[in-house]
């Protein structure tokens, strides 16, 4: 036997999402208007199925689905790229937006994209067999990383997430290290970008931007790098 699943996922009007997910490289292989709105997209295997609803709020959508693949980090680039040409930058808050790339704690490489109807989808590379979440760290940075990145992403929480980076960097007896650093300004950033404090993000990405790193370091944040270029826009 064969089986497949295929999330269906709820929006306002679906045209908005469609052209959405046009500028992904999803082709819209079917729509009705009556006696319902519905439509579906594909890209490749993916299938996505939609269905309007007049009194859906997409701001207090908990709509979901995961998406897995071989090669996240080039389904990443080609989704970034798409939304840049079709909104003329990638957009990193409010809806639609696109999420850092980035390691989790429970074995998986992985971006969040959240589409105009508040749809998230979570798509990711398996790194480990083992999906449960790791211990916390104990050093303090690594420790704030952690629960902050849970936060921001997993419970998308960015006021819980940037009340621990407030914290830990108010901290006048340890200091973290320059990559502990830059992620957790870019992360702090991020966060205030999501909440509309605008200044806060500025400060943060002004401060991340000058955080100086060896080659070294450099490479260990490639990831937090490109999302810090992406926020500055």
């Amino acid at each position: 036997m064969s089986e497949k699943t295929i999330p269906i996922l709820p929006c306002r009007t679906i045209r908005p999402v469609l052209d959405f997910y046009a500028a992904l490289g999803f082709e819209t292989t079917f729509q009705q208007v009556s006696p319902n709105p519905y439509a579906v997209v594909e890209r490749g295997d993916i299938q996505l199925h939609f269905f309007g609803l007049k009194r859906y709020d997409p701001a207090a959508s908990y709509s979901t689905c995961y998406i897995r693949t071989d090669d996240v980090d080039g389904l990443y680039a080609s989704f970034r790229s798409g939304l840049k040409a079709a909104y003329g930058k990638i957009p990193t808050r409010g809806l639609p937006r696109v999420g850092p790339l980035k390691d989790t704690s429970y074995g998986a490489r992985q971006f969040l994209v959240t589409d105009p109807a508040g749809n998230c989808l979570r798509i990711g590379r398996q790194t480990s067999r083992d999906q449960h979440h790791r211990p916390a760290p104990e050093e303090t940075f690594a420790r704030a990383l952690h629960h902050a990145s849970l936060f921001a992403d997993s419970k998308n929480d960015p006021a819980s997430a940037a009340k621990i980076i407030d914290r830990v960097l108010g901290l006048g007896d340890e200091s973290p290290t320059p990559v502990q650093l830059l992620r957790l300004l870019v992360l702090r950033a991020d966060a205030a970008g999501r909440l509309g404090d605008d200044a806060t993000a500025a400060s943060a990405l002004a401060r991340a931007a000058a955080v100086p790193l060896s080659a070294q370091e450099r490479e260990t944040a490639r990831d937090d790098l490109e999302r810090l270029r992406e926020l500055r826009g």
